[in-house]
Order: structure tokens, then C-alpha cells, then sequence
């Protein structure tokens, strides 16, 4: 959610077609706290609205989806940590396959075989 948030405050900085790929790039990072609470059987969109403001508010990168329902949303309280190069690697890699891909619909275009 944090890394959401920090794309987006960078969005406003960017004029062009480039801000609206990064706004897009950011809703596309909420895609994994969305599922979790989906998949914890919490509302995912009150769910992660509820965090959103809390960092907002805070300053706390730290604060995620409580999934285990055990009273808090700090990940730190929770023992719940995520190691800065897996991160990275992650969306390294999410990043290239975008690109990948869109690379793929230029190469093919329609009605050509």
C-alpha cells in the first residue's frame, strides 16, 4: 500500500501520458491488499480504504491488512516482514512483463496473420 501511495504522490509530479501510466501502475499495486482481504473475508474495499487513510494520516508504511483479524494492522506487531530485495525483484519483474506484453500487441496487429 505504501509503495501504491508513494507512486501516486510521484504521479503529480509528471506531466503528460507518463502520469496516467503511473496512476494506473499504482492501482495496480493495490491489487494484492485488495485480495488479501478478499481472501481473509473482509471487505476488501473498506478494508483497504481503512489502511490507506491510516498511512495517509500516520506516516506508517508499516500498516497492512490485518488478515488474521488479531486487533492491528501493524505488520511489525504482527511479526509480518517482507525483505527490501524480494521486493524489489518482485517489481522488477511484474515491471518487465508489463512491458513484455505490450511490446507483444504492437508486434501483432489486426487483421494481419
Amino acid at each position: 500500500i505504501s509503495c501504491s501511495l508513494a507512486v501516486e504522490d510521484a504521479a503529480h509530479d509528471v506531466v503528460g501520458v507518463e502520469q496516467y501510466a503511473m496512476r494506473a501502475f499504482a492501482d495496480a499495486l493495490e491489487a494484492v491488499p485488495l485480495a488479501l482481504a478478499e481472501n481473509s473475508g473482509l471487505p476488501p474495499i473498506e478494508s483497504l480504504t481503512a489502511v490507506r487513510k491510516r498511512q495517509m494520516e500516520e506516516k506508517n508504511p508499516y500498516l497492512g491488512i490485518d488478515c488474521n483479524e488479531t486487533g492491528t494492522n501493524d505488520m511489525r506487531e504482527q511479526n509480518v516482514f517482507e525483505t527490501y530485495l524480494s521486493k524489489r525483484q518482485q517489481l522488477f519483474l511484474a515491471t518487465q512483463v508489463c512491458k513484455m506484453i505490450l511490446k507483444i500487441d504492437d508486434v501483432i496487429k489486426p487483421g494481419e496473420q
